[in-house]
């Protein structure tokens, strides 16, 4: 074992620590194994074993202070592009049957759907436009 230098270790260490962030999809392993990439780095260099032990502390914790924190934010944001039925919300369809309180139909989106009034007091006649402003099961409220 002594035959091997330090730089090697740190570099089948991080080879270990990629392993699990293959299986497992947690990305603190990718940063452990970016440390012990620096480790490897730092004993290549000649530095000591206090040297690489603290290098790969110091960059293994800053990686994960600095990358964990923009990711959670990332993850928790709604996405840009909105799809299905969230995608018909704000849109204009055209009245294909009298739609009011208690139903009708609708060409929204290039299809046919049943529709009712937001306002169940309000009608809206053949050919009228209006506007979709929720989904709910297959039925569109629209005003």
């Amino acid at each position: 074992m002594n035959d091997i230098d330090a730089w090697v270790w740190w570099l089948v260490g991080a080879a270990a620590l990629g392993i699990p962030l293959v299986v497992t999809a947690m990305p603190e392993f990718g940063m452990f194994a970016v440390g012990a990439v620096a480790a490897a780095t730092a004993a290549g260099l000649g530095g000591g074993v206090v040297v690489q032990v603290l290098t790969f502390v110091i960059v293994s914790v800053a990686l994960i202070a600095v990358v964990r924190p923009i990711a959670t934010r990332q993850r928790s944001q709604r996405p840009q592009l909105a799809t299905g039925v969230d995608a018909l919300k704000g849109r204009q369809a055209v009245v294909l049957e009298r739609v009011d309180g208690s139903g009708g139909r609708i060409k929204l989106a290039g299809e046919v759907w049943s529709a009712r009034s937001l306002d169940t007091g309000h009608a809206y006649e053949v050919g009228e436009e209006v506007d979709v402003v929720e989904i709910e099961g297959a039925t569109a409220i629209v005003m």
